[in-house]
């Protein structure tokens, strides 16, 4: 059986208590729809520190490293793919992914963020908004763990 990818993930809330939300550039029709939108997250690059990990793939994944860490989920979350995706996402190497959560206060302004430096972007639109939708436009495999983070981080929330 396949391994899962250690993963870290951000829940990046600005100082009004919205969550960043990213719409994945290869599902582009799913505006509002269930699952073209989710968190930033990324795979940890050898014995990286999660932290570092995290600020390190906001960097990349939205162009920015203006955030301080202010939670962690206390657990690692998994989650397995769809058998149609096992063996071709992830780079066919792995069945799932299994993920540390941070909070993170964004502490620049709307300008600082930029999906385009990256040269392949994975998201081609973002918005701020409220944590408790999250798991409803999330991909079905990744609904439970957005469930779990709504509670984990409700706390850092707008209401």
């Amino acid at each position: 059986m396949l391994p899962y990818r250690d993963n870290v993930g951000a829940v990046l809330f600005d100082r009004g208590g919205r969550v960043f939300l990213a719409r994945r550039a290869d599902l582009p029709n799913a505006e509002g729809a269930a699952g073209g939108w989710q968190l930033p997250q990324g795979g940890i690059d050898g014995n990286e520190d999660t932290r570092d990990a995290v600020l390190r793939e906001l960097s990349e994944e939205i162009g920015t490293d203006r955030a301080e860490i202010i939670g962690e989920h206390p657990d690692w979350l998994t989650y397995d793919l769809p058998p149609d995706l096992v063996g071709v996402a992830l780079h066919g190497r792995f069945r799932g992914q299994r993920q540390r959560w941070f909070a993170l206060r964004f502490t620049g302004t709307d300008a600082d963020i930029r999906l385009d430096r990256d040269p392949h972007p994975e998201f081609d639109a973002w918005r701020w908004g409220r944590l408790a939708e999250l798991p409803a436009l999330a991909v079905s495999f990744k609904r439970p763990i957005y469930e779990v983070l709504a509670r984990s981080f409700a706390r850092f929330a707008a209401d």
